[in-house]
């Protein structure tokens, strides 16, 4: 049932897989983009992050050097790569923006 409710949840995404509108974000779209990149089930240290960099990118709007998001959460500093495999793919289950090009490539290596 779970399952069936994710696939019928279809935000724009851009070639990159980030969504076109940062407004269309919502848990129900973070299920969903987390099944698309192939992070597992969604835990509360996941969300932890995720809303600790959403609240981040809000405040600033630029990305975070991610340890900085593992630290304030009390997490090791390469949290983010044990949650999400990538930084890239962290920014993607948050529902953030297109960071531009150089920001991408760092989130990519990370």
């Amino acid at each position: 049932m779970y399952a069936e409710k994710l696939e019928s949840i279809q935000p724009e995404l851009d070639e990159y897989g980030l969504l076109v509108d940062f407004h269309q974000w919502n848990e129900s779209v973070a299920h969903w983009l987390a099944q698309r990149n192939s992070v597992g089930p969604l835990t509360d240290a996941h969300w932890r992050f995720i809303r600790s960099l959403r609240n981040y990118y809000e405040k600033y709007r630029f990305p975070p050097a991610m340890s900085l998001i593992c630290r304030r959460e009390g997490m090791d500093n390469h949290c983010v790569q044990r949650l999400f495999c990538t930084c890239l793919n962290a920014w993607r289950v948050a529902g953030l923006p297109d960071p531009g090009e150089e920001a991408k490539s760092y989130l990519s290596a990370m």
